[in-house]
């Protein structure tokens, strides 16, 4: 069975990206009986679940991000060596919890910290018993949510959100203690080695402690300031993971926490709209390449192959939505692509409409340049190239590559293949990954041959 966007399938994969290699002979040096596999599976679905909660709990009381770390990494280590032996516990997250907190404990003994921590790590002693294994009890009536359980990833996310850090710390940071991606996964997609990406991480983690940053979620104006801002490294993430030649995992990520935002602060609107605009784009995930492993625009892909039900949950998230803010907008644009039944049905002037109110409350030249498309669609290919000269004015979008290929495609569908082609391949040479040069050219190859 395919998992849900945003959901790790069953097996090694959380239990490893939390730095544990899972292998049999991990099992068999404690004197396994039973199946390691079997164990290792267990491991892995306990880790999805807690994995996070564990360590936002420990860095909450005990401050210390390394010491929350390798306590629940030591705790999945001696899940894989028991486990197999033991059997695996009937509340295996609060096992995972309670490993994870005497180590912590043991840890702040032996450096004699002051008796406050080592109290509050009592009380995860309780909360890790609870029948799901959660910790969302510590932390009740905090950070100025009266009234409310504060979970402590929620906390952890405001905080490696925050805008003391770069916005690439942001998202490693986010990748790393959230996602539990792998370090050298991370370095990969920044283009850069395994050791440069620990040391990034490194002074991001020092940076929080030494700008005290605080482990809350703000509240009131503070909370509405700073919400855009943890938004956008979602926003980030997923882009990262769904353009060309990204990593498909990331995009993942990003659904599951967007998923998880949602479920901690299901009033606030812009979350949801986040995550249907999320739903909606990687729904053509499956269709987006062609048997050889490239890129296919929207009007070559097979519909059939969408994520129908991911786009039934975005369609059911939208019409909640009272008003519409920026990815509300973009959300309800991927709407009219994924409910239109082949590219020509498409409602391009409700996109069209759309993008008018979306450049109207963001501005920006991306967002100009799709409007220009979508009303070349709309109202005629010499509307969108009048509009696209327009946002182009002053330099902006030089280098683009995406600009080229709309002006590109407006003028293909004018009638004057030559120098569509042509832009095609100055855009190619522009490409910022090989998937997206190679689907450029094939453009240009295409209306070469139509002359």
């Amino acid at each position: 069975m395919t998992p849900a966007p945003g959901r790790r399938p069953a097996g090694a994969g959380a239990a490893a990206s939390a730095g544990v290699t899972v292998s049999a002979s991990t099992a068999a040096s404690a004197g396994v009986t039973v199946s390691a596999g079997a164990a290792a599976s267990a491991v892995e679905a306990a880790a999805a679940d807690a994995y996070v909660r564990i360590v936002a709990a420990l860095i909450r009381v005990t401050g210390d991000w390394a010491l929350a770390e390798d306590c629940a990494q030591e705790a999945l280590t001696l899940a894989l060596q028991r486990w197999p032996a033991d059997g695996v516990p009937a509340n295996p997250g609060g096992w995972l919890m309670t490993v994870a907190r005497n180590r912590a404990i043991d840890t702040l003994r032996r450096a004699s910290v002051e008796r406050r921590k080592l109290d509050e790590l009592a009380v995860l002693t309780r909360t890790a018993t609870h029948p799901a294994g959660h910790v969302d009890a510590v932390g009740e009536m905090a950070d100025g949510m009266v009234g409310e359980v504060v979970d402590d990833r929620l906390r952890l996310i405001f905080t490696c959100c925050h805008p003391a850090l770069a916005m690439e710390a942001r998202v490693a940071l986010t990748l790393r203690t959230i996602c539990a991606v792998p370090t050298a996964d991370i370095a990969r997609a920044f283009l850069v080695s395994e050791s440069t990406m620990t040391r990034r991480l490194t002074r991001a983690k020092t940076r929080i402690a030494d700008a005290g940053i605080p482990y809350r979620v703000p509240s009131g104006r503070a909370l509405t300031e700073r919400l855009p801002g943890v938004l956008a490294v979602l926003y980030l993430l997923f882009t990262r993971g769904y353009t060309a030649g990204g990593e498909p995992a990331f995009a993942a990520e990003a659904i599951r926490l967007a998923r998880l935002l949602g479920q901690l602060m299901p009033d606030r609107q812009e979350v949801s709209a986040l995550l249907a605009l999320f739903l909606l784009q990687h729904s053509r995930h499956d269709a987006r390449r062609d048997a050889d492993g490239d890129l296919l625009p929207l009007d070559q892909q097979d519909r059939s192959r969408w994520d129908h039900a991911a786009i039934t949950e975005a369609l059911g998230i939208l019409a909640t939505i009272r008003q519409d803010g920026p990815y509300a907008l973009q959300a309800r644009i991927a709407a009219c692509h994924a409910t239109a039944p082949s590219a020509a049905a498409t409602d391009w002037q409700a996109i069209a409409s759309c993008y008018d109110e979306l450049a109207r409350i963001q501005p920006t030249p991306v967002v100009e340049l799709n409007r220009a498309v979508a009303h070349g669609y709309a109202h005629g290919p010499a509307a969108g190239l009048a509009l696209l000269a327009r946002t182009r004015t002053g330099g902006r979008l030089d280098g683009y590559p995406l600009a080229v290929a709309a002006e590109a495609d407006l003028t293909a569908r004018q009638g004057d293949h030559d120098r569509a082609a042509a832009l095609f391949r100055q855009a190619a040479a522009l490409a910022r990954s090989e998937p997206e040069r190679r689907a450029l050219l094939h453009r240009a190859d295409d209306l070469s041959h139509q002359g």
